[in-house]
């Protein structure tokens, strides 16, 4: 214990020592679960539409009006054809057409139905898609709208309308920031842990320290608990900061207990912290280290959830994603902030990682040689 405790006396004050680990470990995590929040939105807003009225009924004006209402479209223009129309999606000036028939009034009183044309533009995959399911919804509305207005008239005899009435669960509101500041506090606190750790060794190798390190009697799970504890410590913090700005800033109030969190956390971090110090055994160089990291962590993050639903992903993916630790933490947070979950809840996930970081700090002490 007494070398373990000079060891880690050593690193705390190489740590506190380097201004740029200081304003790596503290101020980028807090400036970036700042801002990615706000910028990494899954609601769809803006979407310019250009409306091709043949019709020129009540029933297309009031259908054009509910769309421009509804907050999500901005209207370009009235075009007179669908090829001007489709001029200003060439131009980049619109991302949807709706083109309303000439009988569409007529056909909607007479028989009932009615169609309409919509055009997107798929170059932004993401916008198209959304775009065209908020103006089916805004359709449908539109419909259930009419349909009611019919019902209050004796002349007519429509089916009857079914009603649905949803509940949201965990997130009422349907809130983004709920969903999306757990995961990229995930992704920060990963993000600090890998590559600090993934470059401390190395950056022993480089100044020519470790091989002082290694003509003393020091173990070699003494010298990888030495690297690993502080940084553990600070990845602590580094998630203590982006909890306190998700309650204080973002206003997210956690249902389920925090010291859930902070477990779970803190074996997570053995596991991220074990993988960068593995790197930093294999790498020669700070460079190799962080390219290394970036490239795993690259993956990791992408595959992670956060950003694509696991379930909408390929079979050799979703396998893949059962070895990726940045999964798990994703989940748990989601889990224990939103749902209230407990350690009983989380015992799966809890177990996956203690092994992930059983094997990759066995590997990082296995893979660290005291002689060159």
């Amino acid at each position: 214990m007494r070398i373990l405790r000079i060891l880690l006396e050593k690193e705390f004050r190489q740590i506190f020592r380097d201004p740029a680990i200081l304003r790596i470990i503290f101020m980028l995590p807090t400036v970036q679960l700042l801002l990615m929040p706000l910028a990494a939105d899954y609601e769809v807003k803006n979407i310019k539409i250009c409306v091709v009225d043949y019709d020129h009924s009540p029933y297309s004006h009031k259908l054009i009006n509910k769309i421009t209402a509804s907050g999500y479209f901005t209207l370009v223009d009235y075009a007179d054809s669908y090829d001007e129309a489709l001029g200003y999606i060439e131009q980049d000036e619109a991302d949807l057409v709706l083109q309303v028939p000439r009988s569409f009034e007529k056909d909607l009183v007479r028989e009932d139905e009615a169609k309409l044309f919509m055009a997107l533009n798929a170059i932004n995959g993401v916008k198209a898609n959304l775009g065209g399911a908020y103006l089916r919804s805004i359709i449908i509305d539109f419909n259930n709208d009419v349909r009611l207005e019919w019902m209050q008239l004796p002349r007519f005899n429509p089916q009857p309308i079914i009603s649905i009435s949803p509940i949201n669960w965990y997130n009422p509101l349907m809130n983004y920031q709920l969903f999306m500041v757990p995961g990229i506090l995930v992704i920060l606190v990963t993000l600090v842990g890998a590559f600090l750790s993934a470059l401390n060794i190395v950056k022993e190798k480089e100044i020519g320290t470790i091989e002082q390190i290694n003509v003393t009697p020091i173990k070699k799970y003494q010298f990888i608990l030495g690297k690993l504890i502080p940084f553990w410590v600070l990845g602590l913090i580094v998630l203590t900061i982006g909890l306190l700005i998700s309650r204080y800033v973002y206003g997210i109030i956690f249902v389920g207990s925090i010291t859930t969190v902070y477990f779970f956390a803190g074996v997570y971090l053995l596991a991220v912290l074990g993988l960068g110090l593995l790197v930093s055994t294999f790498a020669n160089t700070q460079q190799q280290a962080m390219l290394l990291s970036f490239f795993m962590m690259m993956i990791f993050i992408m595959l992670g959830g956060l950003y694509t639903s696991i379930d909408s992903m390929p079979d050799w993916v979703k396998t893949f994603t059962k070895i990726n630790p940045v999964t798990y933490f994703i989940e748990v947070t989601r889990m224990v902030i939103l749902k209230g979950s407990t350690l009983v809840d989380i015992r799966s996930h809890l177990i996956t990682v203690l092994g992930f970081a059983i094997v990759l700090n066995s590997l990082a002490v296995w893979n660290y040689k005291k002689r060159s």
